[in-house]
């Protein structure tokens, strides 16, 4: 008797056991079905992503891209914050551009719930100087004319050419520093299609397609690369200009005005290319701009203590490495 009183003592506790590990394994079920058909609200502020997180103070991450209507399917939902769409070394191709912004939108919206990612334009357009970028200006008025939210200067090598670049990108409309940058060259009419990109009337595109933050109110990005020697020996004056919203020390190209041939973006740097690296980021906080540099997982935190805004290399899980680490609100998938 003992032995089956022990016995049902021993089965009554399993059976205990088992109820509860059932119970708990329903109560997870029943938050991982939550949590996967509930997702929390998020209202954009802002038309463009990147810009609303630099005014929460977050980093952002990027991927490079090139193609038109079906790479911007693919894209559409990226994790990306923003899309480097590069024509610096590949066919220009306008179309295939306007195409891909077509894409973004008719399989959007992005995970945090704006209408596309951010998406900023690489151009064959070489900032040398004030004549070169002049005549050249007319890449940046087609890209814009896109719907694209920024274009970045390669071989930004002084401040007349940078000049030059922003005012290639904005309206005559906008008043701000006009008296250093001259007259916005922008066209009635460059606005159209864009307006349908951004999800505005064609009045609420002209108001807000201005640089950004020297427009608080405006939503495109301008950025420079500060990338060789000549370039690097005349960034005090360069990334003083007004409209600029961003620089990087272009890393590859900056090796090689150096004589490497490898092209690194990534630990272990040549001693040169760090020291341009400081230097730039340096002259960025001095001037109120958001520093671009390769991130890795395992060394993003440190990027971003040391001051990295734009965390570059197409890398997701130094994306979600950097996100966590900087608490951000906003969804990223």
């Amino acid at each position: 008797m003992k032995h089956i009183r022990i016995l049902s003592i021993l089965l009554i506790a399993l059976n205990i056991q088992c109820n509860s590990n059932i119970d708990n394994r329903i109560a997870e079920e029943q938050i991982e079905n939550l949590n996967s058909t509930t997702k929390v609200e998020y209202i954009p502020k802002r038309i463009n992503k990147c810009i609303e997180l630099f005014e929460d103070g977050q980093p952002v991450y990027y991927k490079g891209a090139y193609g038109g209507y079906e790479e911007g399917k693919i894209l559409a939902k990226t994790w990306a914050d923003y899309i480097v769409y590069n024509m610096e070394h590949k066919p220009m191709d306008f179309t295939k551009l306007h195409d891909f912004m077509k894409a973004l939108v008719e399989n959007g919206p992005t995970p945090s719930g704006h209408r596309t990612p951010a998406v900023i334009v690489v151009l064959p357009l070489v900032g040398l100087d004030s004549t070169t970028v002049k005549s050249g200006g007319w890449m940046v008025e087609q890209a814009l004319a896109q719907g694209i939210h920024g274009v970045h200067l390669v071989r930004a090598r002084n401040a007349d050419a940078v000049k030059k670049f922003v005012q290639a990108g904005r309206y005559p409309i906008h008043k701000q520093k006009i008296e250093v940058l001259g007259e916005g060259i922008r066209g009635w009419g460059s606005h159209k299609f864009a307006a349908w990109v951004w999800g505005l009337n064609e009045k609420e595109y002209l108001e807000k397609a201005d640089a950004w933050p020297l427009n608080p109110n405006g939503e495109l990005l301008f950025g420079a690369k500060i990338e060789d020697q000549i370039a690097l020996a005349n960034a005090e004056k360069t990334l003083k200009v007004p409209g600029l919203a961003f620089a990087e020390h272009g890393p590859r190209d900056m090796g090689f005005s150096f004589g490497y041939l490898e092209g690194r973006a990534d630990p272990p740097m040549p001693p040169e290319v760090d020291a341009a690296g400081q230097k730039v980021l340096d002259l960025c906080k001095e001037n109120g701009l958001y520093f671009l540099d390769n991130v890795l997982p395992n060394n993003v935190k440190q990027k971003v203590d040391w001051g990295v805004m734009i965390g570059a290399g197409s890398n997701h899980e130094a994306a979600i490495e950097g996100r966590k680490y900087t608490k951000r609100v906003m969804p990223w998938h």
